[in-house]
């Protein structure tokens, strides 16, 4: 896993946007935002992430494919969306196939942007009320299984006066210690 904080420097958000000297974060602090991280192989990997679905209670999942050739005309109007600051009413998971991104979340208190690298075998989930965004990295792809505990839907909720109130996130706060 690579978690650093984000250096907020104009550029391409798929830039690495590393402070220099770096700001590590280690998982404990992922682990106090609620942050859940899991190694698992690309090879045989089905039975190991089916345990982790059946344990956490997720019942459906897809595939996207984040790509040009994917997404196609939506691909701009798609990156520039999920870029977005927003948060979920529901986790967000996913586990990666293939190619690589950036996910950033907001730490609580200080509102700083952790920067999370993904790779090929990374399993992370997003707490529901936790504000964040996604980008690609350079290579500009990405293939990853979205699991979901219900019905699949993903509904982003753009970080505004409404969403600091919303049950999720005053949740999410509580959860984590902070109070709102």
């Amino acid at each position: 896993m690579r978690a650093y904080y984000y250096d907020n420097l104009p550029g391409d958000q798929r830039a690495p946007h590393q402070c220099d000297p770096p700001r590590l974060v280690s998982g404990e602090i992922l682990e106090k935002l609620n942050v859940k991280f899991w190694r698992i192989e690309l090879d045989g990997y089905e039975d190991k992430l089916n345990a982790v679905a059946k344990e956490r209670g997720y019942k459906n999942r897809d595939l996207i494919n984040v790509t040009k050739e994917g997404l196609g005309e939506l691909y701009e109007q798609k990156i520039k969306g999920f870029f977005e600051e927003h948060m979920h009413e529901d986790e967000e998971i996913r586990y990666i196939l293939s190619g690589s991104g950036y996910f950033d979340v907001r730490e609580s208190p200080s509102d700083e942007w952790i920067r999370i690298g993904v790779d090929p075998g990374d399993l992370l989930v997003i707490p529901a009320g936790i504000y964040h965004r996604f980008t690609l990295d350079e290579n500009n792809a990405i293939k990853a299984l979205r699991l979901f505990q219900d019905e699949p839907k993903w509904i982003p909720y753009n970080r505004n006066a409404e969403t600091e109130v919303n049950p999720h996130r005053l949740e999410y706060l509580k959860v984590v210690g902070v109070s709102a």
